[in-house]
């Protein structure tokens, strides 16, 4: 495509929805809950074509596709129109005695147009989870599906015009000239949801036009476990949050942090879990994902090369499909040490207790997500207290995104802000301070001529 010509064609559709965003029309409550229910809506009733989508895209099981992709965002618009009347209503704030007579009070108000890029490997949700925070705040969205996932891109093209206003929210597919297009246009808000690389080229184009951003980059979210954890069901629930959708997930348990001892009885609870869920012969489950394209089952091949996996380590080409494999200590330096995993590969490193895991943690880039499996509370107060990390679950992985009022974002190198429940509809909405000043009395001890009578009263009025 000619990049003039993805501009001219972007700045179009944003031009039609600053003007619907001028309006006023998207201002309204009314027009806010209906756009709402009408997500809702399509989430349910277009639950089987959405699923069809995602198992061409990915080979996610249609629990899997309900779970975290449909059911998930019809959850997040039914909470947001259920409390919006509650966000809407300004707040009154404490107005000090210098400011009496007054009353002071923050008004929400919509940003305006906000852009949401998704992400491939849960291409409904990283699409529409988003757009809930910025219909619930007032705003015209532009929804940028990624072209990584074409079937459930075409999906959202296809059924986003039949329930929501067109004139309010817009879907442009198409791939990088695309989206470097939408980037030259000016936006208020941009939510970007997938890798750094393509995170930096966000921000940097949306400083072009100081346009604020919020960006969900992933990372290598670790997994520590502690001696006195209940290592069968850690086992379990570490399994299925690295193994869901075959490991593409943002905050998946990238790698497992766990003494020596503990890592003897893991390991095998481990790989029992995985023939659990999969069976002898994974790479013929029906509930095993497959690796989004040709490229990055290329990538996960070349990381387990040279490697002799305790568990798992078959792979199918024709079918994109690697089994959920346990890699013990790789070699310092490798690709499963440094690099995130994005994939069925569960490396389990041996350190020397939790003072070791958090020292390893700490020194490298700050993680989207952190877990920690103990039954000693403090413990767990210090692993709050002393990791870094956008997100954070004890005892489970996965399960804060089902809350919520618990905003989905990174921190540092995992990203910034934060989208879901009222954090999501103040991010996406400004927060304007208003004071209303009453007419009497009007003192004079602010004015000139200024004496040091009217300075020792402004000091006891502070």
């Amino acid at each position: 495509m000619d990049a003039s010509a993805g501009e001219t064609s972007a700045d179009v559709v944003l031009e039609a929805l600053r003007a619907r965003a001028r309006s006023g029309a998207t201002r309204s409550a009314d027009w806010r809950r209906d756009q709402l229910a009408a997500l809702e809506r399509m989430m349910i009733e277009c639950e089987a074509e959405f699923g069809e989508a995602l198992a061409a895209d990915l080979g996610k099981p249609a629990l899997e596709a309900w779970a975290s992709e449909t059911a998930y965002v019809a959850g997040e618009a039914r909470y947001a129109r259920r409390r919006l009347r509650g966000w809407m209503r300004p707040r009154p704030v404490p107005t000090p005695a210098v400011a009496q007579p007054g009353a002071s009070r923050l008004v929400p108000e919509p940003l305006g147009v906000v852009l949401v890029i998704g992400a491939w490997n849960y291409p409904v949700q990283t699409v529409l989870a988003p757009a809930v925070s910025a219909l619930a705040a007032g705003n015209a969205v532009l929804l940028k599906p990624s072209e990584l996932a074409p079937a459930s891109s075409a999906a959202l093209a296809r059924l986003v015009p039949r329930y929501l206003d067109p004139d309010g929210v817009r879907v442009v597919e198409g791939g990088a000239a695309e989206t470097e297009a939408l980037l030259r246009a000016r936006f208020d808000h941009i939510v970007y949801t997938g890798s750094g690389r393509v995170g930096r080229i966000v921000m940097r184009a949306a400083a072009e036009h100081l346009t604020p951003v919020t960006l969900e980059l992933g990372g290598r979210s670790p997994c520590v476990v502690m001696p006195d954890a209940d290592v069968e069901v850690a086992a379990r629930r570490i399994a299925w949050g690295k193994f869901m959708n075959a490991g593409q997930t943002c905050v998946a348990p990238d790698h497992v942090l766990v003494d020596a001892a503990t890592r003897e009885r893991l390991v095998p609870a481990l790989a029992g879990a995985i023939r659990a869920f999969y069976g002898d012969r994974p790479l013929a489950s029906p509930d095993l994902s497959r690796i989004v394209n040709r490229a990055h089952f290329d990538r996960l091949c070349r990381a387990l090369e040279g490697l002799a996996p305790v568990h798992g380590g078959g792979r199918d080409a024709a079918t994109l499909r690697i089994e959920p494999t346990i890699v013990v200590d790789p070699p310092a330096g490798h690709a499963l040490v440094c690099d995130e995993i994005f994939g069925p590969i569960l490396p389990v490193l041996t350190v020397d207790g939790l003072d070791d895991a958090i020292a390893r943690i700490e020194g490298g880039d700050t993680p989207l997500a952190a877990y920690l499996f103990t039954r000693d509370r403090a413990a767990g107060r210090r692993f709050v207290d002393e990791v870094r990390a956008g997100m954070m679950c004890l005892n489970d992985t996965l399960m804060f995104t089902t809350v919520p009022e618990l905003p989905h974002g990174g921190r540092g190198a995992s990203g910034m802000g934060g989208f879901k429940g009222r954090a999501g509809f103040e991010r996406l909405s400004h927060l304007k301070p208003v004071l209303r000043r009453g007419w009497w009395p009007d003192l004079a001890l602010r004015y000139p001529p200024y004496t040091d009578a009217k300075f020792r009263w402004l000091r006891r009025l502070r």
